[in-house]
C-alpha cells in the first residue's frame, strides 16, 4: 500500500549524543522524502556535534568522535535540511517525543525559525505501541517479515519506519490513509511545545503541565507572576518552549493594546 498524500512527507531519524532535548546534539540525520506523485528522495548527513560523544551513545549507534571530526556542524547543514522538510509533514519512530523536539532545538540554535504550525506529524511508534507494544526491530519483523539489519543506523531506521507505516496501513483497515488522521491518532497528548511543558486544556487554552503552576492557565500565571516568564527564559528549558511562551506573552500584550 502506498501513502495517500496531499503534500510531501519526510520520514527522518536522528542519532545523537544523548537523550536530553535541550542539551544533546545530532551526530547523524537521515531524511526520506515521499511526494504525492510517488517520487522519493533521501539524504543522510553525518554531523559534528561540537561536543564529545559519550561512550554509551557510541555503543548504541557506533558513531565516534573521530568519525565526525571532519564533518560539518549542524549550523552549516541547517539550510539544506530545512529546505528538504519545509514543505512537508513529518514522520518518524518516537518522533513526536524525541526526534522532532531535538531537530527543532538544533534548527532554532542555527537561526532557522522552525515550527509545526502548517504541518502534521505521524509517530509510527505510537501506532505500533497502540496496536502491538514492541520495539522498532520487532516492528519491522512483525509487520514486514524481515530482520532489521544495521539497527541504530539512521538510514536503516528511517527506511524501516517508512516500510512499517505502509504495512500498518495494510494490516489495520481502521487506520485512514491520510496524514492528518494518522497525526491525530499518533498524538499522545495536546501540547503546544514539543517538550510538553505547555499543554492545552479541554477548552483549548494553554496551561502549564509541570511545577507549581501545573494545570494553571499560562496567561493567568504571566499576569499574576510575571517573574515566572523570566525564570523560564533564563533556565535550562528547550528553546522551542521559550519561543512558544514568548508568543503567548506577546499575544496577550497585543490583545491588551487592541
Amino acid at each position: 500500500m502506498e501513502l495517500k498524500l496531499n503534500r510531501p512527507i519526510c520520514f527522518f531519524d536522528l542519532e545523537t549524543t544523548g537523550v536530553d532535548v535541550a542539551k544533546d546534539r545530532i551526530v547523524e540525520i537521515s531524511i526520506f522524502k515521499v511526494y504525492p506523485n510517488g517520487n522519493k528522495e533521501s539524504k543522510t548527513w553525518l554531523v559534528n556535534p561540537e561536543m564529545k560523544i559519550p561512550f554509551l551513545s557510541t555503543q548504541v549507534h557506533g558513531i565516534t568522535d573521530e568519525k565526525v571530526a571532519n564533518e560539518p556542524p549542524f549550523k552549516e547543514l541547517s539550510g539544506q535540511i530545512y529546505n528538504m522538510i519545509k514543505d512537508s509533514d513529518l514522520a518518524g519512530f518516537n518522533s513526536d517525543r524525541f526526534d522532532i523536539p531535538l531537530l527543532a532545538e538544533e534548527l532554532l540554535r542555527a537561526g532557522v525559525d522552525f515550527d509545526m504550525k502548517n504541518r502534521v506529524s505521524v509517530d509510527v511508534q505510537t501506532i505500533f505501541h497502540k496496536m502491538e507494544e514492541r520495539t522498532l526491530s520487532a516492528a519491522f519483523k512483525f509487520y514486514c517479515g524481515q530482520s532489521l539489519e544495521n539497527a541504530h543506523s539512521a538510514e536503516a531506521d528511517t527506511m524501516a519506519t517508512y516500510e512499517i507505516l505502509k504495512a500498518q496501513l495494510e494490516r489495520y483497515p481502521e487506520l485512514e490513509n491520510d496524514m492528518k488522521s494518522l497525526s491525530e491518532f499518533t498524538t499522545r497528548k495536546k501540547s503546544v511545545d514539543f517538550a510538553g511543558f505547555i499543554a492545552l486544556n479541554d477548552k483549548g487554552e494553554e496551561i502549564f503541565s509541570f511545577g507549581k503552576h501545573k494545570g494553571v492557565l499560562v496567561e493567568k500565571v504571566l499576569e499574576e507572576e510575571p517573574g515566572y516568564f523570566g525564570w523560564i527564559q533564563n533556565a535550562d528549558f528547550p528553546l522551542y518552549t521559550k519561543k512558544v511562551l514568548t508568543a503567548i506573552k506577546l499575544r496577550k500584550l497585543n490583545n491588551k493594546l487592541t
